[in-house]
């Protein structure tokens, strides 16, 4: 009986340690993404050698799309993706296949005047993963509108998730589906209430097979605090269960969103504003211990993270 007691114990005890080492909060390339005063969004492709990621200034009054390669086991010095360095892009994502690679951008549609516009989704494709990029290809109607579009998610079939500011939303802004079908997208509509709200949602991921969607939501009552991150699952008759919030778990009382997540590895990777510095009245800090702080990881300017997670 007392083993069995122990047994169950230790069992108990290993559990609830597997559980939080499984959700654990990781930096992601800190020695990179500490170079930028915010990071905002995260893409690694699906042989996980190529990462993408949006660096913006303090006021995110410069956005630009920085990649940085794997070569022998090491990640290169970032450098600004060939495509990005003179509009506002932000928000790259692979597609399944790693053929593909959307991002937003408020770039002219032509080369014949320099003017920005409204945001806009683009993409580049490439023959194989070891092929040279396209130039930039605007998505076009019916997707891209005289609003703004954000945040592109494409399924393996082809469906496409994003966020729109334009006509048909709930509220403010809302995640959108189109269809891909006979090599055209169908018109966008605005997902379920499940998901959309008269509030705030936006940056959506779509999982490969379309089996759930992760976005985030500004300030709901069960929210943390800000933006947090939610997840909806999709029925077998097509229907999107209520979204849920991946709770504190993974999200904080500050700003967190922009989700990615990877399959194979079954890692979250997202966007937080979280910080760990902490008020002490106790002592006094001198210069150098005030800079540790101002400039720690996790200082409450946006940052990238990443947790093991299981969907």
């Amino acid at each position: 009986m007392k083993k069995t007691i122990l047994f169950l114990f230790i069992a108990t005890i290993q559990f609830l340690y597997s559980q939080e080492t499984s959700s654990k909060i990781q930096s992601i390339l800190p020695e990179i993404i500490s170079q930028f005063p915010n990071v905002r969004d995260f893409t690694i492709s699906p042989n996980q050698n190529e990462v993408y990621f949006t660096a913006q200034g303090y006021l995110g009054e410069l956005s630009t799309i920085i990649k940085t390669t794997k070569v022998d086991g090491k990640w290169t010095a970032p450098i600004v993706a060939p495509f990005s360095g003179q509009y506002t892009d932000l928000e790259a994502m692979f597609s399944p296949d790693g053929l593909r690679l959307f991002f937003v951008s408020n770039r002219p549609k032509n080369n014949t005047n320099t003017e920005p516009k409204d945001q806009d989704i683009w993409y580049i494709k490439r023959s194989k993963v070891t092929s040279d990029w396209s130039a930039p290809i605007n998505l076009g109607n019916p997707i891209n509108t005289e609003g703004d579009e954000f945040y592109p998610s494409i399924a393996r079939n082809g469906n496409l998730y994003f966020t729109s500011t334009g006509e048909g939303t709930k509220g403010k802004d809302d995640i959108f589906m189109s269809v891909w079908e006979n090599n055209t997208y169908s018109k966008p509509i605005s997902l379920s209430e499940a998901i959309n709200s008269e509030g705030y949602e936006y940056n959506s991921y779509i999982a490969p097979d379309e089996s759930f969607l992760i976005f985030g939501a500004y300030q709901r009552k069960d929210g943390l605090g800000s933006g947090d991150l939610y997840i909806s699952r999709k029925s077998k008759d097509g229907s999107w269960s209520k979204a849920t919030n991946l709770t504190a778990t993974i999200n904080s009382d500050k700003m967190d969103y922009c989700p990615y997540y990877d399959q194979k590895t079954s890692t979250l990777y997202f966007t937080s504003k979280r910080t760990s510095i902490q008020q002490d009245f106790s002592k006094s800090r001198n210069l150098q211990q005030l800079l540790k702080l101002m400039h720690s990881y996790k200082n409450g300017l946006s940052r990238i993270y990443s947790a093991s997670l299981k969907l």
